[in-house]
C-alpha cells in the first residue's frame, strides 16, 4: 500500500515509495554531464524528477511504464515541484497494486451504463435501435469502453473516462435537442454513443495512458468508422441516407480541421453534436485542471498549457446563509424579499 500521494507531496518532502514511470528521457547539463529526467504518477497525478548521480547504472534498472521505488527528496525550481532521485531500484510488480496508480471515474462504471442504456432506449428509430445494439452485445467491446480513458491529456483521462464522457453527452442531447426541434434527436443520441468508440482500441491503458500502435497510425475517428461499418453490417436493411449522416457525424466531431477533424459539420445534427462534445471537453478538462491546484490563498491557477491561460477561482456563493452578519431567521426572511422582488424592470 502506497505511503505517500503525488498530491501530498510538498517542498522538502522526503519520499520513500512506489511510483509509475510515465516518461523517461535522457539528458546532458552545460558541462556534457548525463542526467535522467522522468514523469512520475500515481493516480493522484503526475510530479517530474531528475536523477542527476549514477545515471548509468541507474537508468538500466528501469522503462518506461515500470513501476520503481524511489528515495528522493522534493524542490521547487523554476516553480513547479519536482523530485531529486538518492535512489531507485525496480519494484516487484507482486506488491504492486494497480489501482493506486491510474486514476478512475468517480462513479462506478455498471451504474453509469445502466444510466447509459435507459437512454438510449429512448431511441425510437428502429434502425439505429438495432445498430446500438449489436455494440451492446459485444461484450468484449463493452468492456473496453466501460474502461477506457476518454484521452491522454485533455479531458476525462481517468479509468471510465470514455463512459462518463458518452453519459454526459446523452443527458445533453436531452436538454439542448428539445431546443431545436428540427434536429433528429435519435441521431444526435446514436451518434453520442458511437462518435469516440474507437478510442477503445486508440488508447493503452492497462498502466499509464498512452496510444496504441494503431492509434497511432489511425485515429480513434478512422478506427470508430471501421467498426461502426462492421456492425452496420449485421442489420439487414440499414438506409443509406442514415449511414451517410452517422459516418458525417462521427468523422466531423471534432469541428474544425485545425482540431483534427477530417471534415467540418454540414449537417445541423453534426454542428449541434460538435459543440456540445467540445463544450463536456472543455469543462472536464479545466475542472479537473482547477481541483488539482494548491490554492491556500491564491484566486488564481497556474497556467494551463493546453488552454493557454491561467483560469480564476470561483468565490461566489449564492446562498442567503452565506450573507455576513444574518441570523437563520433573518436569512430566512432576505430570501423570501428577494424572492419576491421583479426579475427584471416590467418595462422590458
Amino acid at each position: 500500500m502506497k505511503q505517500i500521494c503525488v498530491r501530498d507531496i510538498r517542498e522538502n518532502t522526503q519520499v520513500e515509495d512506489v511510483f509509475l514511470v510515465l516518461t523517461k528521457r535522457t539528458g546532458t547539463t552545460r558541462r556534457g554531464d548525463a542526467f535522467l529526467s522522468l514523469t512520475l504518477s500515481d493516480k493522484t497525478g503526475e510530479v517530474e524528477a531528475k536523477v542527476w548521480d549514477r545515471v548509468d547504472k541507474i537508468g538500466r534498472i528501469f522503462e518506461k511504464n515500470d513501476f520503481v521505488w524511489i528515495q528522493a527528496r522534493a524542490e521547487t525550481y523554476q516553480g513547479r515541484l519536482q523530485l531529486v532521485i538518492a535512489d531507485l531500484r525496480r519494484a516487484d510488480e507482486s506488491d504492486v497494486d494497480p489501482a493506486d496508480f491510474l486514476p478512475r471515474a468517480e462513479r462506478e462504471p455498471e451504474v453509469m451504463f445502466q444510466e447509459l442504456q435507459a437512454l438510449l432506449d429512448r431511441i425510437a428509430d428502429v434502425h439505429l435501435k438495432g445498430l446500438l445494439q449489436n455494440y451492446i452485445h459485444d461484450k468484449e467491446l463493452m468492456e473496453g469502453f466501460k474502461r477506457a480513458p476518454a484521452g491522454k491529456r485533455l479531458h476525462h483521462v481517468y479509468l471510465g473516462g470514455l463512459l462518463e464522457h458518452t453519459l454526459s453527452l446523452l443527458r445533453l442531447v436531452d436538454q439542448v435537442a428539445p431546443l431545436y426541434p428540427e434536429v433528429n434527436a435519435d441521431l444526435l443520441r446514436a451518434g453520442a454513443f458511437l462518435h469516440d468508440m474507437g478510442k477503445v482500441f486508440e488508447l493503452s491503458y492497462s498502466r499509464g495512458f498512452d496510444y496504441t500502435s494503431e492509434g497511432r497510425l489511425l485515429g480513434h475517428i478512422v478506427q470508430g468508422l471501421k467498426l461502426l461499418e462492421e456492425k452496420i453490417g449485421e442489420v439487414e436493411g440499414f438506409p443509406e441516407s442514415l449511414v451517410l449522416h452517422l459516418k458525417h457525424l462521427i468523422i466531423s466531431h471534432h469541428g474544425e480541421y485545425e482540431y483534427g477533424s477530417p471534415r467540418r459539420p454540414k449537417t445541423l445534427e453534426a454542428l449541434l453534436f460538435s459543440h456540445i462534445d467540445d463544450l463536456d471537453a472543455k469543462m472536464n478538462g479545466v475542472s479537473r485542471f482547477m481541483s488539482q491546484q494548491e490554492w491556500e490563498d491564491l484566486d488564481w491557477t497556474g497556467h494551463h498549457g493546453v488552454f493557454g491561460r491561467p483560469f480564476y477561482r470561483n468565490h461566489y456563493i449564492s446562498d442567503p446563509e452565506s450573507v455576513p452578519g444574518l441570523d437563520e431567521e433573518e436569512a430566512e426572511g432576505k430570501e423570501q424579499e428577494d424572492h419576491n422582488l421583479p426579475l427584471f424592470n416590467s418595462r422590458h
